[in-house]
């Protein structure tokens, strides 16, 4: 059964692309992550315009991240001081992305841009967290436990002017490395389609020493403004966002994250965050083997914006 997507210009077959968000739900619901890295670029490796799958899927995350907001607002649990600095920095950052974005769609690279910034960034990503995991497993086995941080040793960025107290997060920290650090997520996000909560919920955690009590549920209220502020853009500056397409991949995610989540509730910390390193080097390594295999058909002929 196939739909014709108006956006893309392409018929698709309906169980496909249903069983990509479910599968794709299933591996946000084990992790914990929007799953944006993953679905991104297989859209694209299914055939829909790079420009499409970034938009659509940034809508889609937006919808996927709304619940999950409102869950932990019930609950408590997500500092909203903290989160209006991330996401007035998101913001900032995804203006910034939708910019580079229209630029390079404009000139011919987009596609060329997204394949090496996924390459970069899943590449280093899933590399560290190969190392990290791998020596966690290896400390497990051998009953070593993780060196913890002597009382007075502080880090570089926690010497930094325009320091915040966040209560509900518990930390007194500069308001710049934080600043930094969203503006670059909501960069990523708006041309790469990805929420960023694989890169956002390790950094507040291990860098920032946010509790993890109140971590996700603030990254997903960043992740949710940043999302719907890059759906806005790309609907009104390029016109790439398929509310067809996005709709199929958030009825398949939502079905498909119920089971992970109870997956994900049975695996051991250290290989849970090598199943997570082993996908995320794995995409990254999808893309570099496009990027270096040479392509059936050397030339192509492609119609560019010519500035007016």
């Amino acid at each position: 059964m196939q739909f014709y997507l108006p956006i893309a210009e392409l018929p698709i077959d309906v169980l496909m692309i249903l069983g990509m968000g479910a599968a794709v739900g299933f591996i946000s619901g084990m992790f914990g992550v929007g799953g944006g890295f993953l679905m991104t670029p297989l859209l694209i490796f299914v055939g829909i315009p790079p420009a499409v799958a970034v938009a659509t899927q940034a809508a889609q995350i937006a919808a996927s991240s709304t619940t999950g907001v409102m869950n932990y607002w019930r609950k408590r649990a997500l500092d909203l001081k903290l989160g209006a600095v991330m996401v007035a920095g998101g913001v900032v950052g995804t203006f910034l992305g939708v910019l580079f974005f229209n630029n390079m769609r404009r000139i011919g690279y987009l596609e060329t841009v997204i394949s090496l910034s996924y390459v970069a960034l899943l590449g280093s990503v899933g590399a560290s967290m190969l190392v990290e995991s791998a020596r966690a497993i290896h400390a497990s086995r051998k009953g070593v436990r993780p060196a913890r941080r002597r009382a007075g040793q502080h880090a570089w960025y926690e010497g930094l002017p325009f320091k915040i107290r966040f209560h509900r997060s518990g930390i007194y920290v500069s308001v710049i490395p934080l600043t930094v650090l969203s503006v670059f997520i909501g960069f990523a996000g708006a041309v790469l389609g990805i929420g960023g909560g694989f890169i956002l919920v390790p950094a507040l955690i291990y860098i920032f020493r946010v509790p993890a009590a109140v971590v996700v549920g603030t990254s997903l209220l960043q992740i949710l403004c940043t999302m719907v502020f890059a759906t806005v853009m790309h609907a009104a500056t390029n016109h790439s966002v398929d509310v067809v397409l996005a709709l199929l991949l958030i009825i398949g995610g939502v079905f498909g994250a119920q089971f992970g989540a109870r997956a994900g509730m049975k695996i051991r910390g250290e290989h849970f965050r090598l199943l997570l390193a082993i996908l995320i080097f794995g995409v990254a390594m999808r893309f570099a083997l496009d990027i270096l295999v040479t392509p059936a058909e050397r030339y192509s002929v492609t119609l560019t914006e010519t500035p007016r």
